[in-house]
């Protein structure tokens, strides 16, 4: 994301209505570590495998529908099958933590406060006064449309 779309994000009011994701490039603006944020999402023994990996490696991956054999990257791949674990959203996960998993769990797909709140099962205005507050957490902003 530009400066200038930075810029934009500071200025705009969000709404129920407006969408939000995890800004990846707001982890490196902040010089924050994201992997280490990302395994704090996995369990014990992946963590532990993947905390004595410093380097991203690829893994194959079979896609269950097409049989098409992909490279992956082997973290995301584990976190999205952390993704499908029943616990891995409960009612004592944190609010911004559960926002970020919902946002793990379907590729960074925008959502709205309305839509996280079904998903999570929290109040919609709850996650827009925290998301829409002046402090960014965890990289979760709102998206900014193109003008053009």
């Amino acid at each position: 994301m530009s400066t200038s779309a930075s810029a934009a994000s500071r200025r705009i009011k969000p709404t129920l209505e407006t969408k939000f994701h995890i800004d990846y490039e707001w982890w490196n603006r902040e010089d924050r570590e994201l992997r280490v944020y990302l395994l704090s999402h996995l369990d014990t023994e992946k963590r532990e495998y993947f905390a004595a990996y410093r380097d991203t490696e690829e893994v194959d991956w079979i896609d269950p529908v097409t049989a098409e054999v992909q490279k992956v990257d082997a973290l995301q791949r584990a976190l999205q099958e952390a993704a499908q674990a029943p616990d891995f959203i409960t009612a004592r996960t944190s609010l911004v933590d559960a926002v970020f998993r919902v946002f793990l769990a379907n590729n960074n797909k925008p959502l709205t406060p309305v839509e996280l709140g079904e998903i999570i099962g929290r109040p919609p205005m709850t996650i827009l006064r925290t998301l829409a507050g002046t402090n960014v957490y965890k990289g979760i902003r709102p998206v900014i449309e193109d003008e053009n």
